[in-house]
């Protein structure tokens, strides 16, 4: 794609720019069906004129925008390029990622196709794979150090990307095992019953990861790698006592640890494991006057070497689109509302 200012004429400068896409790309791929994908584009730059003949696509406007089409019809390509489909989603993530890089918010130096393109697990015919730059960094982060905090709200990947690299690192044998737990708030982490009223009591709480895992590893497996102790979910309180070596652990809603269970959770580390910490400090369900331990181990171990803090925000909820756009309604339908109530 070349970009070719036109002769300056007193009008605001205008850029032009064309882009073939090759013959083995059928159009659709890069349009979407129905020209969805190009309506995402075109809503997206209106300060650009972007049109199709055939197989070519040419951008006229303003040259920052008309520069960045031609930069997002080459992250595109190289995402198609890979056999992985564009979605309405993932070129709206892209343009939001290519503005980003462009206004110096972001210190991107990578790409969006890089980002779209990074598989961790592919299991029963879907593939696992960060949505946005900070769930690539999350998961980079993951790889790196052996201490992860994955701080956000709902709907950001925090656990599912753990557990996606939990099962990961099972299959490629760089663990023997995963651990999986949560604090069990509702059963007040005293537990002096039995553990047959515990699994009754504990287990709608600890359900939502055996659903991730359902999604990540054959369901027929999964009691057997359970009763063979591969695969472990438990509450907290269960880790108490132990040191976990050769093992991908898994702290979930961590917000609801205190801060004696987290610093006991933290010192379970045993030698070839890596911690996961997943939570949202906005949905702390402790006793009131309770401190949660992740609010304070952000400031305990901030600093320390090998530990790594990754912040996920609402720009990394990945939800359908349509869900999207219910919550931008409802926000709308709020505000206005709350104008005319006053």
């Amino acid at each position: 794609m070349t970009q070719t200012p036109i002769a300056q004429t007193p009008a605001p400068e205008q850029a032009r720019a064309q882009f073939t896409v090759p013959a083995k790309h059928p159009m659709v791929t890069v349009l979407g069906s129905g020209d969805s994908l190009l309506r995402v584009i075109e809503k997206a730059f209106p300060a650009a004129d972007i049109h199709v003949r055939g197989n070519e696509v040419s951008a006229v406007g303003e040259p920052r925008e008309v520069a960045l089409v031609q930069r997002l019809f080459n992250e595109m390509m190289l995402v198609l390029r890979t056999g992985q489909p564009m979605t309405e989603d993932a070129v709206e993530r892209s343009i939001a990622m290519l503005r980003a890089s462009e206004s110096g918010e972001g210190d991107a130096q990578e790409t969006p196709a890089e980002v779209l393109t990074q598989n961790i697990l592919s299991s029963r015919g879907r593939t696992i794979r960060p949505k946005t730059l900070t769930q690539k960094r999350y998961v980079d982060a993951i790889d790196k150090h052996t201490v992860v905090f994955g701080i956000g709200p709902a709907g950001t990947g925090k656990t599912y990307l753990a557990m996606a690299k939990a099962v990961q690192a099972l299959q490629s044998k760089q663990v023997n095992r995963i651990i999986l737990t949560r604090p069990a708030v509702e059963a007040g982490e005293r537990l002096g019953f039995l553990p047959g009223t515990l699994y009754e009591k504990i287990d709608p709480y600890l359900r939502p990861l055996y659903d991730a895992l359902h999604d990540m590893l054959d369901p027929d497996s999964i009691p057997r790698l359970m009763a063979a102790g591969t695969i472990e979910v438990a509450p907290l309180a269960y880790m108490r006592g132990r040191t976990l070596n050769d093992a991908f652990i898994i702290l979930d809603e961590a917000q609801n640890t205190n801060p004696e269970q987290m610093k006991m959770f933290l010192t379970r580390l045993g030698f070839d494991s890596k911690i996961v910490i997943t939570g949202d400090v906005t949905q702390v369900d402790l006793p009131n006057g309770t401190k949660s331990g992740l609010r304070q181990v952000q400031d305990i171990l901030d600093g320390v070497e090998d530990v790594y803090f990754s912040r996920l925000t609402s720009h990394d909820v990945v939800r359908h689109r349509l869900v999207g756009r219910i919550v931008d309604a409802y926000e709308k339908y709020d505000s206005r509302n709350s104008h005319h109530g006053k």
